[in-house]
């Protein structure tokens, strides 16, 4: 089943959703030392794979999750996601090759940001790990742009690497 079967017309989803969410998917899995997400080629409903979770591993730190963009998300400000700008704001690898991502023609963040988020949304978490500062900056609905750059220009040289963390 495509995801724009599950979503209906005109709906969006968000790349990190949640899996309790009805219609929630798994959009990949977190893979390698690096834990950025492997896309899966086809949606599997997140209903199916929750129970297959092991109990004391929170599924968000081994999956990555799409459901619809709700207006009642913390991250949404009118029309815009405020968490992919956020994203937008750490450095990403230009000569990365966009990944495949079944959730593309119905995606929020493609929509508003475009090639941009796709190539910063592998390192993209839904479960920030202690001591992961721009992580938490980044989750955080409250952080503005300032204080971002602000954090940014503090790192220095280290923030590609402090950002590279931030999954």
């Amino acid at each position: 089943m495509s995801t724009a079967d599950r979503s209906g017309k005109g709906r969006t989803w968000c790349p990190s959703g949640r899996p309790d969410a009805p219609e929630a998917v798994v959009l990949g899995v977190r893979s390698g030392q690096d834990g950025e997400v492997v896309y899966l080629a086809d949606p599997v409903p997140a209903r199916d794979v929750l129970p297959v979770v092991p109990k004391d591993v929170e599924p968000t730190r081994v999956l990555r999750f799409a459901s619809h963009c709700v207006s009642e998300c913390l991250h949404r400000r009118g029309n815009d996601c405020t968490l992919v700008e956020r994203v937008a704001v750490t450095p990403a690898d230009e000569d990365r090759n966009v990944p495949r991502c079944h959730l593309r023609a119905h995606c929020k963040w493609w929509a508003q940001t475009g090639v941009d988020g796709c190539r910063r949304c592998p390192a993209v978490a839904t479960t920030v790990v202690e001591g992961d500062d721009l992580g938490a900056l980044v989750a955080d609905p409250a952080t503005t742009r300032e204080q971002l750059d602000a954090w940014m220009a503090r790192a220095g040289a280290d923030a590609p690497r402090a950002a590279a963390g931030a999954r």
